[in-house]
């Protein structure tokens, strides 16, 4: 969302190259993230490698309900991007989780230390941006951060890389998971690493994507229970700006995310009750207009009230 509108403020556009099974919730795929080399490869060939900038990548793609990316795929994604001279950008912001689906699903894998993956993760990926914070920052070791503040980003890294405890991390995720799946509550399969993803358009089947079923559901679960989720839908996805038209993107999803360290297993039992009494009145249920809707990222900002 953010990534796309600094794309277009900068006159660029933004253009999926995700395989298909990301776009559906139901399909089961050990990685979800992996880039469609075919896709890739049409974009070249269409408007030529000097027009793309660099190709991005996430660990943990969180617009398809936190799926992983393979090494496997990576690498291949890597090889085509660098054969073409296109920089290849990594939104690391969930390479831990990645790590260890990589670490379970993959094989090859099973008896490589999380560290090690993260290492192959981020050598294929660029790391020209580390020389061009000297340039805006200063060196690594000084200027945007505190010392203290360093300090405390490097015990956090080291912890987030032990697998004891990413695994802990992703079996709470998964413990959620589970516990609203089992009632027959729709949400994005497999279970992704960082946050539950509820799907909105099974869920609220009657509102049409513009009446903003995700954003409706997310209201309803904050009404019921005080807990707040955020939207991955309509909303966040904003208007074409060619035609002013809402974007509708293929998912309607509802994010339950999951900080490390900070809830119980008592604190998933109440947000997976409060789910199961939204579900059981969810007929009910109306969808949101806008009251103000801002220009640019209004899933930040806007503001809503229910449907007439």
């Amino acid at each position: 969302t953010t990534t796309r509108l600094h794309q277009e403020l900068a006159g660029g556009r933004f253009i999926d190259v995700i395989i298909d099974e990301a776009h559906d919730p139901e399909v089961i795929h050990p990685f979800k993230g992996n880039v469609d080399l075919d896709k890739f490869q049409a974009v070249i060939d269409e408007y030529g490698a000097e027009r793309i900038p660099y190709i991005c990548i996430a660990t943990s793609v969180n617009m398809c309900g936190g799926q992983p990316i393979s090494m496997g795929n990576l690498r291949e994604v890597s090889e085509l991007a660098h054969r073409h001279g296109i920089l290849v950008v990594h939104d690391m912001t969930r390479v831990a989780e990645n790590a260890l689906l990589i670490k379970e699903r993959e094989e090859g894998y099973a008896g490589v230390s999380m560290a090690d993956i993260i290492r192959q993760i981020c050598d294929l990926t660029a790391d020209k941006a580390r020389n061009m914070v000297v340039i805006y920052e200063g060196l690594h070791t000084y200027g945007g951060m505190s010392g203290r503040d360093m300090e405390a980003l490097a015990i956090g890294i080291r912890e987030s890389i032990e697998h004891d405890h990413i695994h802990a991390r992703v079996g709470q995720v998964h413990y959620l998971g589970h516990k609203i799946a089992d009632e027959g509550i729709p949400i994005v399969m497999p279970i992704g690493t960082h946050g539950v993803f509820l799907d909105a358009k099974r869920f609220l089947p009657h509102l049409d994507q513009d009446l903003f079923p995700a954003q409706t559901l997310a209201a309803a679960i904050y009404a019921d229970s005080g807990v707040r989720s955020m939207e991955r839908g309509n909303v966040s996805a904003g208007r074409n700006p060619e035609t002013g038209q809402n974007r509708r993107p293929h998912l309607e999803l509802v994010r339950l995310t999951i900080p490390r360290r900070v809830y119980t297993q008592a604190h998933m039992d109440v947000v997976a009750e409060s789910v199961m009494e939204v579900w059981d009145g969810r007929e009910s249920i109306r969808g949101l207009e806008f009251t103000y809707e801002p220009k640019y990222l209004r899933f930040f900002q806007a503001r809503f009230k229910p449907a007439q």
